[in-house]
Order: structure tokens, then sequence, then C-alpha cells
């Protein structure tokens, strides 16, 4: 095409960091309402276990959305969606938008990569993508947990909560949780990426089915299933610990071992399936998409680069 020169189209590596964030950014705009229930189920019986005067109770994820519609609005449901998305697009970009580059590094260019190579990578790249996206996660959690029947809200917009929280609680406060969210990201980077991988290599492979939406949307499913399955209790207390006030926990840990004292090995599975619905759905809407942005990406780029 007239006036393009190779140079000016972006690397492989780009179109996918590129095109991983702009299809999370369209899985977070769907399934949002179902991770604000979520994170409403996972600190119920920490808001009862506080003596916390708050007297709507949840039940379902279903339940959930409707109780919150009813009592607070529908814009209750995307409360934290401009945090969300700032997350997304910084943490989906890096962990999996990365990920094919990070697995080929470690796999020295080799396109045979062993489970190994696959989980090293997912490791990394989940790991490095806590690091960049930590105070948006903080920020989309507190709003999705703030209801508005409660007496005073703690943050009144975005930016109003990453200053009072730096404020309040210091630059500390913004990467607070960061330890189980690194633990919690490595273990769904690892279970969602590379389950994604291997079940979509199987088919393919086994010729079960071509590289197309079906496949794409299969793998996506069975992902989202077993990344739940796998980091549901440390995405509880991961949830937890963001949401506490200042002295409530003295760490992660501490954090897990009260929620095990008070409410039994069972609240590390609350929010399951809100978890499970909202983890493969975006899933689904995340991974076909991505495949289909960078396909057409790619072939933009190819365009690009045919002579003219």
């Amino acid at each position: 095409m007239v006036g393009f020169k190779p140079t000016d189209v972006p690397p492989t590596a780009t179109v996918k960091f590129l095109g991983a964030g702009t299809a999370a950014c369209i899985a977070d705009l769907i399934t949002f309402p179902l991770d604000t229930a979520k994170v409403r189920l996972q600190i119920q019986g920490e808001t009862r276990s506080a003596g916390s005067t708050h007297a709507v109770q949840y039940k379902g994820v279903f339940g959930t959305i409707a109780t919150m519609v009813r009592t607070e609005g529908p814009r209750s449901l995307y409360n934290g969606l401009v945090a969300g998305l700032q997350r997304q697009m910084s943490f989906a970009s890096v962990r999996i938008g990365l990920y094919d580059s990070v697995k080929q590094f470690y796999t020295k260019g080799s396109d045979n990569a062993g489970i190994g190579s696959r989980l090293l990578a997912g490791c990394t790249t989940g790991a490095m993508a806590v690091a960049v996206a930590q105070p948006t996660d903080v920020v989309k959690v507190r709003f999705q947990a703030q209801a508005r029947v409660e007496s005073g809200r703690r943050y009144h917009g975005t930016l109003d909560a990453y200053k009072t929280i730096a404020k309040e609680e210091g630059v500390k406060g913004l990467w607070k949780g960061t330890s189980p969210n690194i633990a919690r990201n490595a273990i769904v980077n690892c279970t969602e990426l590379v389950t994604y991988d291997i079940i979509k290599d199987t088919l393919l492979k086994n010729n079960l089915m071509t590289d197309n939406l079906p496949c794409h949307f299969t793998s996506a499913f069975g992902a989202g299933f077993c990344t739940t399955l796998i980091a549901s209790p440390v995405d509880v207390v991961k949830t937890r610990y963001m949401n506490s006030v200042p002295g409530q926990y003295g760490s992660a840990i501490s954090c897990a071992l009260t929620m095990l004292r008070k409410e039994g090995p069972v609240a590390f599975y609350k929010g399951f399936m809100p978890s499970f619905l909202r983890l493969g759905s975006w899933n689904v809407v995340m991974f076909v998409t991505y495949e289909q942005l960078k396909r057409a990406m790619m072939a933009a780029r190819s365009s690009w680069e045919a002579p003219s």
C-alpha cells in the first residue's frame, strides 16, 4: 500500500500486546457485573463477622445481581469499571500478549514447547502483569465492594480513590495484596493460558477441530473452568485482603487463617459460581476476540508489507 513501509508496521509481539489488551477490555465490559457479584459474595462473611450493620444479604450470583439492582440501582453492577478497564489494558496486555514471546524465550525459539516452558512463561508474565497493574486492581476491588446503602462511601471517583489510598495508607496502600495477587495471577495465568494452549493444540493435532471459532470457544471454556477450580481460594483471600481497612489483617496469610477459623474451609470457595460464570464467559469472549483481532492485525500487517 502506498505510504506504508514494513518498518512502520508493529511487529508480531506488539500486535499480540495491543490485541490482548483490547480483547480483555471488551470481555470485561460484557462480564463485569458477574465479577462485581463475585466480589460481594466473597466479602459477605467478612462484613458480618466484623460486626457490620450492613443488612443486605446476597444469595447466589443472580440473586446478588438482583439485590444490587434493587437496592443500589443498575449502575452499581459497574462500580469500578474505569479501574477495571485500566487494569485490563495494562494487565492483560502483559500477561497474555507477551506469553508467546516469553514462551519462545524459554524454549530458545523452538515451537515445541513442553509443559515446563509453558508454566514458566505463564508464571513470568503473570508476575510481570501484577507489578504493572496492582494499583488498578486494588481500586477496582474496593469500588466493587462499596455498597451505596452503607453509611458513607469510601471513594467518590477513580482518581479520588488513587489519591485517597495514597494519602491515608501511603503509596504502599496502592500495592496492598501484591503477594497474594502474584500468587493468584501466577496460578490463573498458568492454568488459563497453559490449559487453553494445551486444549487448542490437542484439538488441532488430533484433527478434531480446525483453528477456527468452535476450537477457540471450546479451549477458552475449558480453560475458564480449570482456572476457577484451582484459583478460587487464592482469589477470595486476595479480594478480602485488598478490601480490608488498615490493621484488619496483619498479612494475606493472617487473612486466610482468620477466614478458616471464623467461616471454615467453604469460605475459600465463596463466589465460586459467579467466578466460573465470569471466568468462563470472560475467557470465551477474550480468547475468541483476541484470536480474531490478532488475525485481522496480522493480515493488515501483511498487506502493508506487500509490494505496492
